[in-house]
């Protein structure tokens, strides 16, 4: 059987207490339902007060609900969903009754899934979803809804089509092999190939800010031990996150805390501090926090301004680079003339108290600034690809690049042609206009049941 043919049924809602829960079914049975539990098939969209009575007629709850009929609702199937009192008992009992009736339950990713394939949306549009519920920042809504109403899919589709005419092209001299093929022409096929993939990486590029969007900045806080790295943490965070101690080496492990700034999610990782040591555990720590570094987005090198400069571990200088680094001067207010700069030649400064909470304001302006010029982008504001996305982006590009190389070379057009026609396969498989369950099966997995 196929699914498309079952009704399904799940909660959509979180389980738990609540004032409300929302009960979602989709399929061909969502008339019958409706007549064998209300009697009455009502106009779609419109909220209807009744009680929900079981087969048995025994009473469940007094509930309002709204019948979709498709291909005007969510999955473009006929939908109906049932709003109850946030009960779980009563949602176990709605939901199980929904199914001795003839539904299934639903799993991960059910109905969206239905949506993708009824072409209520396209692929795309489909993943925006559950980016647009797991959004943890303001930059990742605005990316998410962007997503969502097709931002993506109208590029793919637009990068598509130049691609098109460029085949078309070439499978004319195919037709007409007497004529020869300009290779070079900047307005001909090779010079459209190449404007295609300069357009292609420039959208591919933005796949680091997706992650960023999805995953948060991450950001590193360096620095000697008792240089305040924990105290500017837990001043950061707004609460005692980390142990603070005049003991060296308190932190031997990293600590991970989220904070909200300038619309982004802010990953701070508290690590043990960089200096010389015969402590197996502190050692261990020391190399977990070089490890972090690898994968930082920002970094916060915290000093103590009444200690001389300490020395940074061998190859970590050159990672702090100015658009991604940001100097803290820590213990400042006990310097009467400031603390000595220029640590980082390049890279912004901020003095401050992680005891007292002064200068605060700066280190938060500080990396306002450095989100701008380190994470963020023109195209990315609007279009930040998923890994998925930039995987796909990545096969256009290397067969663009063959079949640009094929033009050069001479070869015959129709191993130009072939080439070019995997680049359309590849863009297919971003918005899914490839035939892939195992694909699909494995992107909508991740989505929650009931959506």
């Amino acid at each position: 059987m196929s699914f498309q043919s079952e009704t399904i049924v799940a909660p959509s809602t979180p389980g738990g207490e609540s004032a409300i829960a929302v009960i979602r079914t989709s399929g061909p049975a969502v008339p019958g339902l409706l007549q064998a539990i209300f009697g009455r098939t009502p106009p779609p969209r419109r909220a209807v007060h009744a009680e929900y009575r079981d087969r048995d007629g025994a009473f469940v709850d007094d509930l309002v609900y709204c019948y979709f009929r498709g291909p005007a609702s969510y999955t473009g199937e006929d939908v109906l969903e049932f709003y109850t009192h946030g009960n779980p008992l009563i949602v176990q009992k709605i939901t199980e009754d929904l199914m001795a009736r003839g539904c299934r339950p639903a799993g991960p990713g059910d109905f969206t899934r239905r949506a993708f394939l009824n072409g209520r949306m396209d692929l795309s549009q489909a993943e925006a979803v559950i980016d647009l519920i797991r959004a943890r920042s303001e930059r990742a809504l605005d990316a998410a809804n962007n997503q969502l109403r097709g931002v993506l899919g109208k590029r793919i589709e637009a990068l598509s089509e130049r691609l098109l005419q460029v085949l078309a092209e070439i499978e004319a001299y195919i037709d007409f092999p007497e004529e020869d093929l300009p290779p070079e022409e900047e307005h001909g096929p090779a010079g459209r190939i190449r404007s295609l993939m300069a357009d292609v990486e420039r959208l591919a590029a933005t796949s680091h800010y997706g992650a960023v969007l999805r995953e948060g900045v991450g950001t590193i806080i360096l620095g000697a031990p008792n240089a305040g790295k924990s105290s500017l943490l837990n001043r950061m965070a707004g609460r005692e996150r980390a142990i603070v101690s005049e003991m060296p080496g308190t932190t031997r492990d990293f600590l991970e805390e989220r904070i909200s700034l300038a619309g982004y999610c802010i990953r701070l990782l508290d690590t043990a501090g960089l200096h010389e040591t015969g402590d197996v555990l502190e050692r261990l720590g020391m190399e977990k926090t070089l490890e972090q570094a690898g994968e930082a987005d920002l970094f916060l090198v915290v000093l103590d301004a009444t200690r001389p400069h300490p020395d940074l571990p061998h190859g970590l200088r050159e990672r702090l680079v100015p658009d991604r680094t940001l100097v803290v001067y820590n213990k400042a207010d006990l310097l009467e003339n400031g603390p000595p700069t220029g640590f980082l030649p390049g890279c912004r400064e901020v003095a401050l108290s992680a005891l007292t909470g002064e200068g605060m304001e700066a280190l938060e302006d500080a990396l306002q600034a450095l989100l701008k010029t380190g994470i963020s982008s023109d195209d990315a504001d609007r279009i930040a690809v998923s890994a998925r996305h930039a995987r796909s982006l990545e096969s256009v590009r290397c067969s663009l690049a063959a079949g640009l190389s094929r033009l050069g070379a001479g070869d015959p057009p129709e191993l130009a042609a072939s080439e070019l026609r995997q680049a359309l396969d590849a863009f297919g498989e971003i918005i899914g206009r490839v035939d892939n369950d195992a694909m699909l099966d494995k992107l909508f997995s991740t989505f929650c049941i009931g959506k």
